[in-house]
């Protein structure tokens, strides 16, 4: 059983997540290895919790683009969780890889995560009443 980071996790309720994306995180957080890799691919991790290939591709972007999943180069099956929410086998491990993190977070070479930032913000879904349409 891995020691979970929690840092992370307090503050998934901010990133405006969507339900797939969230799915997807939970899968990736159950079939990590130490440290927070997962070797699966894409379209295994979305078979698991049911989502089509577009559905996934569009979540699994939000969870990059929020810095709560780092892509390693040149590798299309491998997906490492952010140090603030991996888990570790000791608490020496944590400790160490919370720190490394910070320290790559300040010098700008991990993202730290968070909600995107818009120059202006996305427009809201309007909900409108349907109208009926004449067959003339």
């Amino acid at each position: 059983m891995l020691i979970q980071a929690t840092f992370g996790h307090g503050m998934l309720h901010k990133l405006e997540l969507s339900r797939g994306a969230q799915d997807l995180l939970s899968v990736l957080i159950e079939l990590q290895e130490p440290g927070g890799e997962v070797r699966m691919s894409q379209q295994e991790l979305a078979a698991r919790v049911g989502l089509g290939k577009n559905a996934a591709s569009t979540a699994m972007a939000s969870l990059v683009d929020r810095h709560l999943v780092l892509r390693p180069d040149n590798s299309y099956r491998t997906y490492i969780l952010h140090p603030y929410i991996a888990g570790y086998e000791t608490l020496e491990d944590l400790a160490a890889a919370v720190r490394e993190a910070a320290k790559r977070i300040q010098n700008g070479t991990l993202g730290e995560p968070s909600a995107p930032r818009y120059e202006t913000a996305p427009p809201k879904r309007q909900h409108r009443e349907l109208r009926a349409v004449s067959n003339a």
